[in-house]
Order: structure tokens, then sequence, then C-alpha cells
């Protein structure tokens, strides 16, 4: 039986990337002296509020998400941000592979309505693991599943996934809206010449408050 601990040493931002990108770099450490062929390794990442202390400013900012302050020692809870799979190559004792973690402005999102709503210090992340992995013996190969319980924690700068979010998106955001509203929105902005979008919410903004 295979035997294998996780552990997560850094994060960084992926430049040039198609989508903003972060890239965690996960030691794998196996500790019973197994060949490993390869695993096909499977992870959730999860956000951990309940490990953070929130500023009054990002508690209002996360109403929506959890409801009133006074209210989240109910609502407070783990938020899965994303699971993917990845290809570990050959191994023995322990390796270590990038793992791919794509980013999001969309507000549908609630994980990424959570990471923008941060404004500094560190965000608590918890990676679940799961998977099949191919252990070399005399006769071929033994195949192995990663066991349930295995996990590895973390704390990622905000400073990271905002480096990440602004080498694409420099002092934006993004909302998704259907296309009803966006013809909406197309047909004031045209009768208003008006140059940008922002322009176009600002002046509807003010229109609704007179």
């Amino acid at each position: 039986m295979i035997d294998m601990i996780f552990g997560v040493e850094g994060v960084r931002p992926v430049p040039r990337a198609a989508v903003p990108m972060l890239a965690f770099r996960l030691h794998i450490r196996e500790t019973r002296g197994a060949a490993i062929h390869a695993i096909l390794l499977r992870f959730q990442l999860q956000i951990e509020p309940r490990r953070r202390r929130h500023t009054s400013e990002e508690q209002d900012r996360l109403v929506d998400v959890f409801s009133l302050p006074e209210r989240w020692n109910e609502t407070l809870h783990s938020l899965i941000w994303t699971q993917a799979t990845i290809n570990v190559p050959p191994f023995e004792s322990a390796t270590a592979v990038e793992v791919p973690v794509a980013c999001t402005y969309d507000f549908e999102v609630t994980a990424a309505k959570y990471l923008a709503a941060l404004e500094g210090g560190e965000i608590p992340l918890r990676f679940l693991f799961s998977g099949t992995v191919f252990v070399k013996s005399p006769s071929g190969f033994v195949v192995q599943q990663v066991p349930w319980d295995r996990e590895a924690m973390c704390r990622m700068p905000v400073a990271v996934w905002r480096e990440a979010m602004d080498a694409y998106f420099p002092d934006c955001a993004w909302i998704r809206v259907n296309r009803e509203t966006l013809g909406a929105l197309q047909r004031f902005r045209a009768k208003n010449g008006l140059a940008s979008w922002d322009e176009t919410i600002e002046m509807m903004l003010g229109e609704t408050v007179r």
C-alpha cells in the first residue's frame, strides 16, 4: 500500500495565460518507498472564510454572500473555488508539480465574489485530494487509489490573486446581464452619445437618484 502526504509550498500568478491563472506548487511525498509511475490526481479547492478575520468594510461587501455579520456564526461556510484533475509524472520518494487554478471576475460565481471583496491579508485555502495511482511492480503496474482523507492547507496572500486579475483586467470588474438588459444599455448609450460603459452606468445611476 502507498502512503502519500501532500503540501502546498507556494503560489504565483501565471504570466501570459489565456485567462487569469494561478499556479500552486504542490509537494507530494510517498513514505513507503513505492516507485510511482503516474498519478491521475483529482482535487477540490475550497476557501475557508472562518479561518480569516474580516474587516468591517469586507463584511459590508459580503452581505449578499453570507448575510448580515450578526448571522455569520450560522452562515459563514466553506466555498468551493474549483475542482479539476492533473497528471503527475513518475517519481520516487517525492516530487513537486504545479497545479493551475483559473480565476474569474464573474460575480455570479460565489467564490469570485468573496475573493473580490477582500482588501488584504491572506486567504485560507484547503485542497482535498483523490485519484488513481499507478505503482511500478515486478509484473508491471499496480493500480491504487489516493485515500479520500488526503488534504493540504495553505494561506494565499490576497495580493497574489489581485496581481493575477490586474494583469488582465486592470482597475476593472465584470458583471453578467441578460441580452434584453444589454440591449437596453446599448440603446441608452447610443441615444445619449456616451463614449464608455462607465459613463452610461454613471448617467443611469444619476437619473435614478434624481
